[in-house]
């Protein structure tokens, strides 16, 4: 029984722990003190160590800290995103769509003429495709640091247009950077980019010095043709309920995965949330087209860095770095 006291004792000192650190950490990046969020938060954490250490009897002391947790979370849970904001000009633009029958309209797709990473040129145009002209999807990982976490780029082909691609991000606003721990707090918006191929994948590979690897996923046309307007959905739905990102639960994969109706989502994985084996995971499930090989040997083969830089501007982009890619199915694959 002292071994069962023990243990339930530490169990409830680690939840202790984990809500107390949530809470300094909501206060730090998310109260609206400004600078004074800092001198906040650690008022807060003073409180909980003061009931932590001198507040008797035990239950009292966990009623303490359950009553300041609450709080805490209570005013957390008021926070509303927004779509007005001083954003910055890679996102001051939110896209969304007008469907007509066959056709899709899309306002406010990203087409940016960049000279550096932070020195470019926004441009947003309208572009119409057509629905029954999908043909497939491509997609496009990105890395810039960890082999375990990376980008997921959805790019939708089409048999009569160029490539359109769906990138989902934060959308900061001026003067904000991206900060992982920040990301799990209420610090950025969520946004679909819409965007050339020449801009979301040549800014990571041409300008920012990322890796970036090629796939062609399985799915049918038909399937394509259903992710596509699932993406349509979300994209408008955002324009006028604007959603938080979360780096764990609302991000650019596992919203990917959110958007497709619960009796066809992929089932969970951890590389789902450690998503830089999520194309690992994508071969072993048959989703992406392997050429017969190995999968060590397809993502060497289908980096596509030499081939982004090498292609820059040209018009033919989209061409020249599929070129020699391992897109083709093993003649004796089954179907």
């Amino acid at each position: 029984m002292r071994v069962i006291r023990w243990f339930s004792a530490l169990l409830v000192l680690l939840a202790a722990s984990i809500a107390i650190a949530w809470a300094f950490g909501a206060v730090w990046y998310d109260a609206p003190f400004g600078a004074g969020n800092r001198m906040a938060a650690a008022l807060l954490a003073t409180a909980f160590v003061m009931a932590l250490l001198f507040v008797r009897p035990y239950w009292r002391k966990l009623v303490v800290v359950v009553v300041l947790f609450a709080a805490v979370l209570a005013w957390w849970l008021t926070l509303s995103p927004t779509n007005n904001g001083d954003w910055q000009p890679d996102v001051a633009q939110q896209a969304w769509a007008d469907i007509q029958g066959d056709e899709v309209t899309f306002h406010n797709v990203r087409n940016c003429d960049y000279r550096t990473e932070t020195d470019y040129t926004p441009h947003w145009e309208t572009r119409t495709v057509r629905i029954s002209q999908i043909t497939g999807i491509d997609l496009a990982i990105n890395y810039w640091g960890s082999p375990w976490i990376a980008h997921p780029i959805v790019s939708f082909q089409f048999a009569d247009a160029p490539p359109l691609c769906f990138s989902i991000e934060i959308r900061k606003k001026l003067g904000q950077t991206y900060s992982t721990i920040g990301g799990l707090y209420r610090q950025f918006e969520l946004i679909y980019i819409v965007a050339d191929e020449r801009d979301v994948i040549r800014l990571r590979t041409n300008y920012r010095k990322e890796d970036v690897y090629l796939y062609r996923t399985t799915v049918s046309p038909a399937q394509a043709r259903e992710r596509f307007l699932e993406y349509i959905h979300s994209l408008n739905a955002l324009r006028t309920k604007p959603r938080w990102y979360n780096a764990i639960t609302t991000n650019c994969t596992t919203s990917i995965r959110t958007q497709h109706p619960r009796n066809e989502r992929v089932p969970w994985d951890w590389r789902i949330l450690l998503n830089g084996k999520g194309d690992e995971l994508m071969y072993e499930r048959h989703v992406i087209v392997t050429g017969g090989l190995p999968f060590a040997e397809l993502k060497t083969r289908s980096l596509i860095d030499a081939r982004a830089r090498a292609a820059n501007d040209s018009p033919d982009f989209s061409q020249l770095i599929r070129k020699d890619l391992p897109f083709t199915p093993p003649s004796n694959a089954s179907r």
